[in-house]
């Protein structure tokens, strides 16, 4: 009789841990899932371009992962990458232009491996007031004309421009030289990297270009498509002639994805390779990369990436966990 009572608790026991296990197997299933315990700081600086992307896709993320905290400095993509990225303050930078050669070389010295990843494009764009009633559309030669380092000092009225326009004093905002926006618009537009006149007012701040412009009759400015389709009530965007069909072509999401508006542009995140060792910054990543077709990027006013660049990214994403051993 004790023999069969023993033995049937025995069997009583044996079953009260598998039912333990399996029970904190699925707790931790379930947490690993739901990210119930994930904790922990993703640090981004970089693009202001990007920025709106990163700020919609971390406030999803944050309602999922409430614990993580997710902080985004816009700071201009060269800033990001010098004073956070590349000293190692920054997991993530979020770059309106590919990484530059010394940028990367100055990072690997650092200890710094970054790994590129294409979030949309944007469709870069040159707004005026909207009582501008004399500028329709431009011309690489005319931005040129206004913008390049020859204009500094010499081309100050709009009359400088054309004889037909008024004969007012032109009032320019846009990117600092530490912006990507800044880095592009020289290189395409002017033609050669960082070439911009002086006497312009810079800033990093979107916002500002979109509020100095709103006022101001005689002003001009440039910057990221998703800041005028925000504020396309209080600025006015310029078409711009496109160099191979002679075609006046406005900003758009739509004229971005077809490739007919001419200074349509890449978006990145560069992640620290290293970085991806903690759980916090490897699931942002992971739930950046897999939201890039979510509707979010478009929303927020820029041109999404393609399903094939989606899997090139998680493809790439993927691999690199595999190397650092935290699949």
């Amino acid at each position: 009789m004790r023999k069969k009572v023993s033995l049937v608790l025995v069997i009583a026991l044996l079953l009260t841990l598998i039912a333990a296990g399996c029970t904190q197997q699925s707790t931790e299933e379930t947490e690993k899932t739901e990210g119930m315990k994930l904790s922990g700081e993703v640090k981004i600086a970089g693009s202001s371009t990007v920025y709106p992307i990163t700020i919609a896709i971390g406030e999803e993320f944050s309602r999922l992962h409430p614990d993580v905290v997710v902080s985004v400095q816009s700071t201009g993509t060269g800033g990001g990458f010098k004073n956070f990225f590349i000293p190692g303050h920054a997991d993530i930078n979020d770059a309106s232009r590919p990484i530059k050669q010394e940028e990367l070389d100055a990072a690997k010295e650092n200890g710094v491996e970054p790994i590129e990843f294409l979030v949309g494009y944007d469709a870069l764009s040159v707004i005026v007031n909207p009582e501008n009633d004399w500028v329709g559309c431009l011309s690489f030669e005319d931005l040129k004309k206004i913008w390049g380092p020859d204009a500094t000092g010499n081309v100050t009225k709009w009359s400088d421009v054309n004889p037909d326009w008024p004969d007012e004093n032109m009032n320019l905002y846009g990117p600092t030289s530490a912006s990507g926006t800044f880095d592009f618009f020289t290189e395409h537009v002017v033609g050669e990297s960082g070439a911009h006149r002086q006497d312009y007012h810079g800033t990093e701040e979107d916002n500002t270009i979109i509020m100095a412009v709103a006022r101001d009759k005689y002003a001009m400015g440039y910057l990221g498509l998703a800041y005028y389709l925000e504020n396309k009530d209080r600025v006015k965007a310029v078409e711009i002639k496109n160099p191979e069909t002679g075609a006046c072509v406005a900003p758009s999401i739509e004229s971005g994805q077809s490739g007919e508006y001419p200074l349509a542009r890449p978006l990145f995140i560069y992640v620290n390779k290293e970085a991806l060792k903690k759980p916090a910054v490897r699931e942002f990543v992971k739930f950046y990369l897999e939201n890039l077709d979510s509707g979010i990027v478009e929303e927020i006013g820029y041109i999404p990436v393609s399903e094939k660049i989606k899997e090139e990214n998680l493809k790439k994403f993927n691999d690199a966990l595999k190397e650092l051993g935290v699949e």
